[in-house]
């Protein structure tokens, strides 16, 4: 593992596509940016045991709003729910 320090506004680059830009940092809380293709699946850590399994095996990229089993839809109403409508 890799451990980086970043200020408020440094971005750190992953590969040719993926950029990691750090917002805030308020106490213990960090808030970053990630900016990626759309062919680039981001997904939070604690979200990953409600991702469909069957994805990691199709190798084909999934466009945001797809529906492909109800634990998706149940992310997507959380999300609804809790964050802002910003585009990615």
């Amino acid at each position: 593992m890799l451990i980086l320090s970043r200020k408020v506004g440094e971005k750190i680059v992953i590969g040719d596509g993926i950029t990691v830009v750090i917002n805030r940092v308020a106490g213990d809380r960090v808030t970053i940016g990630l900016e990626a293709p759309p062919e680039v699946r981001i997904l939070r850590g604690e979200l990953r045991p409600f991702d469909n399994p069957r994805r990691e095996t199709r190798h084909e990229p999934v466009a945001a709003g797809d529906r492909v089993g109800p634990s998706n839809e149940r992310m997507e109403r959380h999300f609804r729910r809790s964050a802002p409508a910003h585009p990615r």
